[in-house]
């Protein structure tokens, strides 16, 4: 069952109190799970136990399209195929991002930015589930998302709150695959708002009544045929009815947050996911992705990503600067990246089309050494010419940060071991 988290906790019933047979098949079938988490011993020196009491948890914003470089983390004002894109000095001196992230600048000491990822995947789909993977999708494995992994390794498997929340619309990697659909994400279209029903939809007794009788019609299902889809179902129901009449429900509020806060996050989408990813990593949930879109500029790129850095710019800087003043940036790894780059060259429409070949993302916290940039393209941005870092490099380093072994393999539903990162080297100095 290949599900994404659609929170189903309202049931609906006939006018004699009855549950309707077609809106229960229909609830097994739009539902997943999220959260939970098992631990691993090799070669780590702390065990997941000892992973979750430190609070360690990883934030990715996720720039679905694929980011211009130029346009982000390596500008090239010099060369023709800088295009319209200016150069501003950061908080480190000697490094320089583009104009357009004036508030991203002054946060550099904690950055560590990448100038030469490379991949060989530049469609959406593909390059979308590698990063998020390490794997290209095949029909015979359904590989699990960087999210489920993490879950999975060092989430707190009797946490109240999901260990693995999405934040927005777009293209994401998939979900948990073959780690089954306990480590599905759970999903938020929005984040200026509670989940959708998460709201009793009658008293706390009457409540447990319908669950009583759900539990009943599952088992006359089960004995029809549908025991996986029953037991499925019963996990994401137990880990549902746990959340909603928890009071770590809160953390979904923003409006809990000092105005003062909410003003430094700003009022956009974006903005608001990532407070509410900070919340959720202070109430102890493991891994928050938070999408912002679409950075597909094929044409009018350099409108189009004034726009879209004007949207990341303060939210970004802001999470990074909370989580310090926070006390969790040492504990919470921030990572920003798309699914590729863009060409070097300013296409007849003004835009730039997709580029595999060198990209740049983004570190933060975690144990992250920031102030630094790591690898660098030619002046024309066309090749990488210095510590070339390709996608399995980075996913390798990000999980060893993160005290999950890259190594330990899980078993696919055709009985193939699978690893969690296949190949790949770790990439040296990216954390202190």
């Amino acid at each position: 069952m290949n599900t994404q988290l659609h929170l189903q906790t309202s049931l609906k019933f006939s006018s004699r109190g009855q549950l309707q047979r077609r809106d229960f098949l229909n609830a097994i079938a739009g539902t997943s799970a999220a959260a939970a988490g098992l631990t691993w011993a090799d070669q780590m020196t702390a065990s997941a136990a000892d992973l979750r009491k430190q609070g360690k948890a990883c934030i990715l914003l996720w720039m679905q399209g694929g980011p211009s470089q130029f346009e982000t983390f390596s500008p090239k004002p010099k060369h023709a195929n800088g295009g319209e894109t200016k150069a501003i000095s950061t908080s480190v001196p000697g490094i320089e991002i583009a104009a357009g992230l004036p508030k991203t600048s002054q946060v550099m000491n904690d950055l560590c930015v990448i100038r030469s990822m490379n991949s060989r995947e530049g469609a959406h789909p593909r390059a979308t589930y590698l990063m998020h993977t390490g794997y290209l999708p095949t029909a015979s494995v359904k590989y699990p998302t960087l999210g489920s992994i993490i879950s999975h390794e060092i989430g707190d498997h009797v946490a109240e709150l999901p260990s693995f929340v999405r934040i927005g619309g777009g293209r994401f990697g998939d979900s948990a695959g073959l780690l089954g659909v306990d480590y599905d994400p759970f999903v938020m279209q929005s984040a200026g708002r509670l989940p959708d029903n998460t709201a009793l939809p009658t008293s706390s007794v009457r409540y447990q009544r319908r669950l009583n009788l759900l539990g009943k019609l599952e088992q006359d299902f089960a004995t029809k045929g549908g025991q996986q889809e029953v037991a499925d179902h019963q996990k994401v129901y137990d880990r549902a009815a746990k959340m909603i009449l928890s009071p770590q429900m809160k953390a979904f509020d923003l409006d809990k947050e000092s105005s003062a806060t909410r003003k430094l996050y700003g009022e956009s989408e974006f903005g608001k996911g990532c407070l509410l990813a900070r919340r959720l990593v202070q109430a102890g949930v493991t891994f928050i992705e938070v999408s912002l879109g679409n950075w597909d500029t094929h044409f009018d790129n350099f409108e189009k990503t004034t726009s879209l850095c004007n949207q990341l710019d303060q939210p970004f800087a802001a999470l990074i600067q909370d989580l310090k003043q926070q006390g969790m940036l040492d504990n919470t790894l921030v990572l920003w990246m798309g699914e590729f780059g863009r060409t070097p060259r300013i296409n007849p429409r003004s835009g730039r089309d997709h580029f595999p070949k060198a990209f740049n993302m983004a570190l933060a916290g975690g144990g992250v050494q920031g102030g630094q940039v790591i690898g660098r393209t030619n002046d024309s941005g066309d090749s990488v010419t210095d510590r070339p870092v390709n996608v399995n490099d980075m996913l390798r380093t990000v999980c060893t940060g993160l005290g999950v072994n890259p190594d330990k393999e899980n078993m696919s539903n055709i009985g193939r071991p699978i690893k969690i990162v296949d190949g790949g080297k770790h990439v040296p100095g990216i954390f202190a």
